[in-house]
């Protein structure tokens, strides 16, 4: 058949015996979409948990799918556009189970001349030749030939966002939970992330702020304080000092940015006398899971460091490089961004990028493959790094972008989240512990996923003791 068009076999061209068939291979996403069209969210079929207790002891596709495929050979082919259905009937003889392929056999079996009807007997079988489904159709056949370019449908994918969190969180895998300080957890989403966080096991959080406020807030919730520990202070200045003090003291293991502002905390983070430096420069993290992309995405620095100097940059860098071997990326790729991927006097973010590649080479900077400049095209895209002729390690498969300065880095992140969907945390590196640090309009799912890297910064921290 030529698949560019979609053609009919009329009435008077159907004789008694002849046939058509479609082949199909069952797909989890076939099973998931046919859900969400359907409404049909029976556990049989969409819970692999409940399914193991049933009597198919595995998800199997709603009955309906075999017959939709029934469907398509009547209504594409056989006879094809301007068929009309007047009555089926189904026998399902077995389940279709995921993996299964599927071979649908709809033959003539009787025609009416006085009003164009044909009946056709249907028959399902699966790879090993089995009945699946048997049964019977009766169409109105068309008595006009139509031949039509074939429609290109649009293009859908499908998105489980709540399985790639549950994947994200898989990192945390075999960890015991740490003590968390949440700074001035005074609105829901805040208060709500680190008890999400201690309910999925990632942390024992000590909530610092005013504890009457906090508790009104656990009330509207409706949730438990249980194994929550309160430090009572006044107000949110009050409560950074505190935590970091904590963690000054080895009382906590981790900060939790709360309701305040990000330079309120940060300004008790990096007091010379008795914040948390280190040798390291402090800098922030993004991590994106974007649906479309095939691995995470590290974005740094795009809240923390303003316009950051060659010598932040290897820190900052480091820092990243850092935490991806903690996520167990053995040698990330790390594409220094800039607008263009050529060297220009004139653009110091490509003079930056030429220099870390070659204290990259010199050792300087450890544990990362380093390219650039790259525009972000050549960084994801190993299409767009072909087109331009980059020959690289790096190009077309980032696992860090180490964007010029603050702002291009904010953006980048924020359009990757709230127009790629992307699953987004982050984390503030090269303090004394680590730092959740989350947008106040960020949600609870995104403050647990960042309590989940600090997690695994946390223990990693322990391990170099």
């Amino acid at each position: 058949m030529d698949q560019a068009y979609i053609e009919n076999r009329t009435y008077a061209e159907i004789n008694i015996g002849d046939s058509a068939r479609l082949t199909r291979t069952l797909r989890p996403e076939d099973i998931q979409l046919f859900a969400i069209m359907s409404g049909d969210v029976n556990p049989t079929h969409v819970d692999p948990e409940y399914a193991r207790s049933s009597s198919f002891r595995e998800v199997v596709a709603h009955g309906m799918w075999g017959g939709t495929l029934i469907s398509s050979v009547l209504g594409t082919q056989f006879p094809g556009p301007g068929t009309v259905y007047i009555d089926q009937s189904l026998h399902f003889s077995r389940p279709v189970a995921l993996g299964d392929t599927v071979t649908v056999v709809v033959t003539c079996q009787k025609k009416f001349d006085h009003n164009n009807h044909i009946v056709f007997d249907c028959l399902c079988t699966n790879q090993d030749g089995l009945e699946v489904i048997r049964g019977s159709a009766e169409v109105l056949a068309p008595t006009e030939k139509v031949r039509r370019h074939r429609i290109a449908m649009p293009e859908f994918t499908m998105n489980d966002r709540q399985a790639r969190y549950n994947h994200v969180l898989e990192i945390t895998r075999g960890l015991a939970p740490i003590s968390l300080a949440v700074v001035h957890p005074c609105d829901v989403e805040s208060l709500k992330g680190a008890l999400m966080a201690r309910d999925a096991g990632f942390a024992l959080p000590t909530l610092v702020g005013p504890e009457e406020k906090i508790r009104q807030i656990a009330s509207q919730l409706g949730a438990s304080l249980a194994d929550c520990r309160f430090v009572d202070v006044p107000h949110s200045h009050a409560a950074a000092e505190v935590a970091v003090k904590m963690a000054r003291n080895f009382e906590v293991e981790a900060l939790m940015k709360g309701s305040l502002h990000t330079d309120e905390l940060m300004e008790a983070v990096i007091d010379k006398a008795t914040g948390l430096r280190t040798h390291r420069r402090i800098s922030h993290v993004f991590f994106m899971d974007v649906p479309t992309y095939p691995r995470p995405l590290l974005i740094t620095d795009a809240a923390v460091n303003v316009e950051p100097s060659l010598e932040d940059k290897v820190d900052i860098v480091q820092n990243a490089i850092d935490l991806a071997r903690m996520l167990g990326i053995s040698e990330p790729k790390v594409a220094i961004l800039a607008a263009v991927e050529m060297v220009n006097p004139k653009m110091r973010a490509t003079l930056d990028a030429a220099a870390l590649c070659k204290m990259a080479d010199r050792g300087q900077i450890t544990g990362g493959l380093l390219d650039g400049p790259l525009a972000f095209d050549n960084a994801v895209s190993m299409v767009a790094a072909k087109t331009k002729g980059i020959r690289s390690v790096v190009a077309g498969q980032a696992d860090i972008l180490m964007v010029p300065e603050i702002e291009s880095g904010n953006m980048l992140a924020k359009q990757l989240e709230y127009l790629a969907d992307a699953l987004s945390a982050g984390i503030v590196l090269g303090a004394r512990v680590p730092i959740v640090l989350t947008s106040r309009a960020d949600t609870a799912e995104s403050r647990t996923i960042s309590t989940a890297i600090a997690l695994v910064v946390a223990h990693a921290k322990r391990k170099q003791k």
